[in-house]
């Protein structure tokens, strides 16, 4: 059996290393974990009883249209619910962004490098796509503004970016929206929105009250710590949102995620101290790569990209044997750097000290 063409070149997607693997392989008892940008801090105790009380309920479908969710999640933004769609992670929502307007040879612009499924969905669905190269590790809008052609259809911008961190402003996204053309429409992935504290990230929710063309896509993996049940949403114009709907699957998203994001969303006090908690392991790492002489990119998320000036996977693999696990850039595209998720204040000590100690024992790159 033959596989469709536009897949055979395709790579598979390589997770970080899971914990228990490394433990196995390393015979080591205690593991680190800082390269899925998963919440060190865990999920709500609010959605933790929310999942408990929905085993009740294990044995029925889920309500495939999320109505309370949707309810609620539109109620909090601030939009009305058919401005909504739900997804297994905001994943899902790429994947059937890609299969609900893209066809064999449509165009689709995005960075190089940045999230890896905008690419990978596109190609699937036949469709070519047009790498713009960051700038400074940023988005650059006005490249990928002049990558536009009559064949573009989508335009995804990572932002904060993945993996780099860094953020485009509103004032940006604003003078680039109001020279995109109407048929192209732009999606803003805003996974990591909810650790900002600059003051200038971009309304999107804004933006969407003004342009029938943009879509944004957030998630409850990252700050709300519900990663493992696999939910996020799209949240755009009505228009927009029934296209994608006619591509969901049935009962894509499960009760105990539907319950326990329900739950999440409702406990903004848990957010603004998973948010307070990250700025100031951000500002550590950042200041401790200061200290080393290493260079980081300005970082917006849960995570930071540093440039160890040595071959990525050597210091990946000496801070595997110690029992960090750290993404490796040689993996991502940036071969000296590495991206780091954001810990509780222990696990960043414990990094650091030992990324001084792998740093001694690998030579700089020339």
């Amino acid at each position: 059996m033959k596989p469709k063409q536009t897949i055979v070149h395709l790579p598979v997607y390589q997770p970080g290393k899971p914990i228990e693997e490394v433990k196995r392989e390393l015979g080591l008892t205690e593991v680190i974990k800082l390269a899925s940008n998963e919440n060190p801090f865990g999920s709500s105790p609010k959605a933790r009883a929310a999942i408990e009380a929905e085993i009740a309920n294990i044995s029925l479908y889920p309500d495939g249209g999320a109505v309370e969710l949707t309810e609620a999640v539109a109620e909090y933004l601030g939009v009305n619910t058919n401005q909504l769609i739900f997804g297994a992670g905001s994943d899902e929502v790429i994947l059937m962004l890609a299969r609900a307007f893209l066809v064999q040879g449509d165009e689709t612009v995005m960075a190089t490098h940045t999230f890896p499924q905008y690419k990978h969905n596109c190609e699937i669905e036949g469709a070519v796509s047009i790498e713009v190269p960051l700038k400074d590790g940023t988005h650059d809008l006005d490249g990928m503004l002049a990558a536009i052609t009559d064949r573009t259809k989508i335009v995804w911008i990572c932002n904060p970016n993945n993996p780099t961190g860094t953020m485009n402003t509103d004032a940006e996204i604003k003078a680039f929206l109001a020279k995109v053309p109407e048929h192209v429409l732009v999606v803003l992935d805003e996974a990591y929105c909810e650790y900002n504290t600059t003051g200038q990230f971009p309304d999107s929710i804004e933006f969407i009250g003004q342009y029938r063309n943009v879509i944004a896509l957030r998630t409850f993996s990252k700050i709300y710590g519900l990663a493992s049940l696999r939910i996020g949403y799209g949240v755009g114009h009505p228009d927009v949102i029934r296209s994608i709907n006619q591509v969901r699957e049935p009962f894509n998203t499960t009760r105990f995620a539907q319950a326990a994001a329900l739950a999440a969303i409702k406990d903004q006090d848990f957010i603004a101290s998973c948010r307070e908690a990250n700025t100031a392991g951000l500002n550590y790492l950042t200041e401790q790569f200061n200290e080393m002489g290493l260079q980081a990119f300005p970082a917006h998320g849960n995570f930071i990209m540093v440039n160890v000036g040595r071959p990525a996977g050597d210091v990946f693999n000496g801070l595997l044997r110690r029992g960090i696990i750290v993404r490796g850039g040689h993996m991502l595209g940036f071969p000296t750097s590495l991206r780091v998720t954001i810990g509780s204040r222990e696990q960043n000590e414990k990094f650091i000290a030992a990324l001084q100690q792998v740093l001694a024992e690998v030579a700089v790159q020339a």
